[in-house]
């Protein structure tokens, strides 16, 4: 693959990876007024309903999909699609405009979930050095969130549940990767995105209808509307679809990097729509968790059993 071509991708998954970071602190904050779960329907459903226009065909698959197929799709829907989404939209809620950077930068734990996920459910063998940055990693989580102080138990902090529900999608977002492996190695990513909003969809329907939100589109108002099609089309499927097409042009490691753009325009929205910023001992915490997961991803798929 010529020069170019890695340009255009690393410049693919920039963009995406901005996208997301700027939908975390600035669009879906701004559907505060509405469920979580009607929210999180929505967010799939619009895509979903775009992306019929162009991948209709995709429908004739349904008749090969083998009962393994349907299990994968349908738990990459519930864990990534589902819970993951719900976590951190409900995260972003809980702290009102307050720290959304901090809540955004936690979901980057996902590859310490995910890579444990792997050894566990695809048998890989976990490297020493894994557990060093990985440790390293969930450490400075820890500072990240409270800084020097401890967690403050008796107030009900908004931080503390915000801080879990993000690491609930970390967690949840990291088996949506070992799940979209299984998946992208005998489909397309076209196909596996289309069904992933697909499945996503039918069980954030059943979601609110159980729970009974689904009358909140009572209180969506013309401001709601409006990000719910911006998210849609730009930071929903928009940015998978950028962030696939440039993942294929560059190594992993590259796009690694490039993804540090995610949590880096977080902190740069979130200083210039909200005026907020880390203190100090946040912004080493947020480096030394940053390096650590860059350590982690980049390390070769050879590993050494732990003795």
């Amino acid at each position: 693959m010529n020069k170019n071509q890695k340009i255009i991708g690393a410049g693919a998954v920039i963009i995406a990876s901005t996208l997301w970071g700027l939908d975390g602190v600035v669009f879906t904050p701004r559907l505060y007024n509405l469920d979580v779960g009607f929210v999180v329907f929505v967010l799939h459903l619009i895509p979903f309903i775009i992306m019929n226009f162009f991948f209709y065909k995709r429908y004739s698959l349904l008749k090969e999909f083998t009962k393994g197929d349907l299990i994968t799709f349908f738990l990459l829907a519930l864990f990534g699609g589902a819970l993951g989404t719900m976590a951190i939209v409900k995260a972003l809620f809980l702290v009102n405009f307050q720290s959304l950077s901090i809540v955004v930068l936690l979901q980057k734990l996902q590859p310490v979930f995910a890579m444990s996920l792997a050894a566990i459910l695809l048998k890989e063998k976990i490297r020493k050095r894994f557990l060093i940055w990985a440790g390293l990693a969930v450490f400075a989580s820890y500072f990240l969130t409270f800084g020097f102080h401890l967690p403050d138990m008796e107030t009900n902090s908004p931080t503390i549940y915000a801080a879990g529900y993000s690491l609930l999608a970390a967690f949840s977002f990291g088996i949506s990767t070992v799940l979209s492996k299984k998946v992208l190695g005998k489909f397309s990513f076209t196909t596996g995105t289309f069904f992933r909003y697909g499945f996503t969809s039918l069980i954030m329907l059943v979601i609110v209808l159980f729970m009974g939100t689904f009358n909140n589109y009572k209180l969506v108002t013309n401001e709601n509307l409006l990000y719910f099609f911006i998210i849609g089309i730009t930071t929903g499927s928009g940015a998978i679809f950028l962030y696939y097409y440039g993942l294929v042009r560059i190594r992993a490691i590259m796009a690694t990097i490039c993804e540090l753009f995610f949590p880096v325009s977080a902190i740069l929205f979130d200083y210039l729509v909200n005026d907020k910023i880390l203190s100090p001992v946040q912004w080493i915490a947020t480096i030394i968790m940053i390096f650590a997961i860059v350590k982690l991803t980049a390390q070769k798929p050879v590993e050494v059993k732990v003795v």
